[in-house]
């Protein structure tokens, strides 16, 4: 839910759909920061023969904004080649792969990866990286965690990157949200699951077992901050940054028969995403596809729907009696000032004691990450909300409990924070689809790139 299949159009498009963002101060390098930006949705590890891949066609991009103007001052851009050892067969792999450079993997991908300033000045960082192939299973991928840890390259200037797959980290619930936003542990105090459900659940993890792809990059804290600062206090603005990813094709493809295609023309972007949830939530279905191609500079456009989202007035209707407080503030017709900081400006200084990730008064879709702030020693998965000024909204780690946060600041518990005469719902502590990052059953690696080793075909059919 945080973007896969967010659009009707993206939906037919995996390869350029965006799942998740993260953006963190790396837990074992605090001097560093990594963004890991991941595609191609919900992959079912038994993929053969064409395992899943990035798109050679396709122009990846993870851009860091510093000033708060909506633009892109440093791009990290990622684009791909793949090649094919053995014509003659069909098989992906033809015997163990057990190195990347194995004579036995058929089907492989490369990629440059090359960094952009604001002037569109691009400089290329690395060429012919390689990526990991799938994880196929135990005999044609005998030690796959050990050969995907050497597809994280170490590059000049202290940075390192990794493309290639990974176990879906992201945790939710979609079967039973999308069940008319059926809460599992609040089932039977829904509308209709009174008649349905005989008592509250625990949550189903929709996407556990699943794979995705991912680009990772972990570079110095300088390198992303305004004016390339080494040392910012926290509440200096160049200690934060926006992020976001997008991904674009060029605007003409050809089909010649007999003799492959063309794609000429000017690239256009055709999905992005910051902040989980905006898209998939927020923005109404005919709306969907066209914020896909827009960018974070245009959010003005949509900043209504999250000022007054529409499931926040879903939410009493389906749970009666459940939500009066949210009820009254929908009622009232003020807009949800908390909402529109959290996801389109950033919090400002004042409103959480301690702590800001604001830039400007831009209204713009970015994941604002406060860059003076420290990994926790002890992470909280419910980030600021849970008392972890480390984790989401500021920025957002793999475990964070993106879903139950976002969920429970939708429903009111963040609106005190810029009203303190409003009381939240008693029933906010369990506003939740519960899960947690407990209920990923692929561990999160302590070190970079992060994301668990990708669940492989063999014990994991599809």
């Amino acid at each position: 839910m945080s973007s896969h299949r967010e659009a009707p159009e993206i939906a037919k498009d995996p390869v350029v759909d965006s799942t998740d963002l993260y953006a963190f101060v790396s837990p074992d390098a605090p001097d560093k920061v990594t963004l890991i930006a991941n595609y191609v949705p919900l992959q079912t590890p038994a993929a053969g023969p064409n395992f899943y891949e990035f798109g050679d066609d396709v122009r990846y991009e993870i851009h860091v904004d510093n000033n708060g103007d909506g633009v892109a001052d440093v791009t990290y851009r990622f684009q791909f080649t793949t090649t094919i050892a053995n014509r003659d067969t069909f098989l992906y792999n033809t015997g163990p792969i057990t190195s990347l450079s194995s004579p036995n993997w058929n089907r492989r991908q490369f990629y440059t990866l090359s960094r952009v300033d604001v002037h569109g000045r691009e400089t290329v960082l690395a060429v012919n990286l390689a990526c990991p192939p799938g994880n196929v299973g135990p005999l044609s991928t005998p030690d796959y965690g050990r050969l995907a840890q050497s597809a994280v390259h170490e590059l000049q200037g202290g940075r390192r990157v990794f493309a290639g797959q990974r176990a879906e980290g992201f945790y939710v619930d979609l079967g039973s949200i999308f069940d008319l936003g059926n809460l599992r542990p609040l089932q039977k105090a829904h509308a209709l699951g009174k008649d349905v459900f005989s008592g509250p659940a625990m949550g189903v993890n929709a996407t556990d077992r699943l794979n995705v792809h991912s680009l990772a990059i972990q570079v110095p804290l300088s390198d992303v901050r305004r004016g390339g600062a080494a040392r910012v206090a926290p509440d200096d603005p160049r200690a934060v940054v926006g992020v976001w990813t997008t991904a674009s094709r060029r605007q003409v493809h050809v089909y010649k028969p007999g003799s492959g295609d063309l794609r000429t023309g000017p690239w256009v972007q055709l999905s992005r995403l910051g902040n989980p949830l905006v898209n998939e939530v927020l923005i109404p279905m005919a709306d969907k596809d066209a914020w896909n191609q827009s960018p974070p500079g245009d959010d003005k456009n949509y900043a209504h729907r999250v000022a007054r989202p529409e499931l926040a007035r879903l939410l009493p209707a389906l749970y009666p009696g459940a939500f009066p407080h949210l009820d009254t503030l929908n009622k009232s017709g003020k807009d949800r000032a908390d909402l529109l900081a959290i996801l389109l400006t950033g919090i400002p200084a004042g409103v959480v004691p301690g702590f800001q990730n604001s830039m400007s008064s831009l209204q713009a879709d970015m994941l604002r990450l406060n860059t003076a702030i420290p990994p926790a020693a002890k992470p909280n998965d419910l980030g600021l909300v849970g008392g972890d000024p480390a984790g989401f909204p500021n920025g957002r780690r793999p475990k964070d409990d993106v879903v139950t946060v976002e969920l429970r600041a939708i429903a009111g518990a963040t609106y005190a924070l810029i009203d303190k005469k409003y009381q939240p719902d008693k029933v906010i502590a369990s506003v939740t689809d519960g899960l947690t990052a407990a209920d990923v059953s692929a561990k999160y690696l302590k070190t970079f790139p992060y994301l668990g080793v990708p669940y492989d075909g063999y014990h994991n059919p599809s």
